[in-house]
């Protein structure tokens, strides 16, 4: 026994020695375009913290005008001042959106059309995961409300200076565990059963299928979207689950910065070249295969078609 608890004891030194060297091993790609963006316009939702907070410090600084949209205004607004004085760029601004709100989410947009004319880059970032069963203002399941349906109406409400501002982009964070979920249409709300690690891993799968549908609309207006896995990131996300907390503590030391994570968001908002593939799922700064669900487009048509019913809306 004490034999078993000294090799484990020295192996897990040696890991904890070498981990900037694994860590830096699996980091993943970087964003190589020295794209520049005076006069532009982004809006990042959840940047107040994380990926999105990083996202947007390199965005402010090659110089757009950043919208930090989050439901915390506080948190957002140190967050913004905090990328003003690192990046010189005075043109970083925060306003209120609550995505499990679709009045909020209606009040977001009202506000920023009479603001801004133009939006040239659209970073659907926000999230939840493995929350305990809940709905949002407005009846959804929460990681469906607020992961897709949320971002979903967000992009509809903007798509007119999205096109006005052709060549545009819209990325929209995904996440590898999209391969483990399914769209329920016979559940869809969680209500006949859930289970909160696959209600997140369905709404996952909900965004790599929006992208994917999404681009199909767009074909011909000059704006082009991407789905993203950012990696697995020490981030606020897993505040939800107390084993998941305890785990990215343990391995801390193994997992992507948020910097390191903002980086295939930032690939897909401004790498040149990158139009032919629109609507494509993309992780540590390439196009990557995804699962054969995400794959189906009929699936992505039927979600489009419900995510439209659930909010009342209609696409141009």
């Amino acid at each position: 026994m004490l034999v078993f608890l000294g090799l484990l004891t020295s192996f897990l030194s040696f890991l904890y020695v070498t981990a900037p060297s694994i860590r830096k091993f699996f980091a993943g790609g970087v964003c190589g375009t020295n794209v520049q963006l005076p006069g532009k316009v982004v809006v990042i939702t959840g940047a107040n913290t994380g990926i999105g907070k990083e996202t947007a410090r390199e965005l402010a600084r090659r110089g757009a005008r950043v919208y930090i949209a989050c439901r915390d205004v506080l948190k957002g607004e140190s967050a913004a001042s905090e990328i003003r004085a690192d990046t010189k760029n005075s043109q970083v601004l925060v306003r209120k959106l609550d995505l499990s709100d679709t009045k909020s989410i209606r009040a977001f947009a009202e506000g920023f059309r009479a603001e801004e004319k133009q939006l040239h880059i659209l970073i659907n970032n926000a999230g939840v995961m493995m929350c305990p069963y809940s709905k949002t203002a407005d009846g959804f399941e929460t990681h469906l409300g607020v992961n897709h349906l949320g971002h979903f109406l967000l992009t509809h409400l903007l798509l007119g200076q999205l096109k006005e501002s052709a060549p545009a982009r819209v990325v929209n964070l995904s996440s590898v565990v999209h391969h483990a979920g399914k769209i329920r249409f016979h559940d869809l709300q969680g209500e006949k059963s859930y289970n909160r690690g696959f209600a997140y891993c369905h709404s996952k799968l909900a965004n790599v299928l929006f992208t994917r549908e999404l681009a199909k609309k767009l074909q011909g207006t000059g704006v082009t979207t991407y789905a993203v896995h950012p990696g697995i990131v020490r981030s606020e996300l897993v505040r939800h689950s107390f084993l998941l907390c305890l785990l990215w503590r343990l391995f801390s030391p193994f997992l992507k910065t948020a910097r390191e994570g903002a980086q295939t968001s930032l690939h897909c908002a401004l790498a040149e070249g990158l139009e032919p593939l629109s609507g494509k799922y993309f992780s540590d700064c390439k196009k990557t295969w995804v699962s054969p669900r995400a794959r189906n487009n009929k699936t992505a048509e039927r979600l489009w078609n419900v995510s439209c019913e659930l909010l009342g809306i209609q696409w141009e």
